[in-house]
């Protein structure tokens, strides 16, 4: 099993939005180390879904419910998207000061490249995000 990361604006598509919705596409990937790391993606894989812009948290947790498939919205390029379907929200949001005064999470990409939307996790730093979190699977 692979861990991940996913950003959205809360304005745009918040964690609230998956868990009504109870599944979603995740689209609109224009970047290419971003649309790499959803081709890694596996069914079945954890995803943490992050508030960006407002709020700046870890706020839910999902999984990967469709591996990619090209995305319908693109007229251009060679994008790519995944289905993930909402398992709960974090008992307590993880904020990014948080994140980043923790020590085992300096070398996560939400800490190294901020403007990144779409990052892998190593499971002891998904581990460790989900117990500041005061959450358990």
């Amino acid at each position: 099993m692979n861990y991940w990361l996913v950003k959205s604006e809360p304005g745009e598509y918040s964690f609230q939005d998956l868990l009504k919705e109870g599944k979603t596409m995740w689209d609109g990937v224009r970047n290419y180390a971003a649309r790499n790391n959803l081709r890694a993606m596996k069914k079945g894989d954890l995803v943490f879904f992050y508030h960006s812009v407002n709020g700046k948290e870890v706020v839910g947790i999902a999984k990967v419910d469709r591996e990619y498939y090209p995305d319908p919205a693109a007229t251009t390029g060679e994008w790519s998207v995944v289905d993930i379907r909402p398992l709960k929200p974090l008992s307590k949001p993880v904020n990014l000061k948080t994140v980043k005064a923790t020590p085992a999470l300096q070398n996560i990409a939400l800490v190294r490249i901020g403007r990144l939307s779409v990052m892998p996790l190593k499971k002891t730093e998904f581990e460790k995000i989900l117990a500041l979190g005061e959450t358990i699977l």
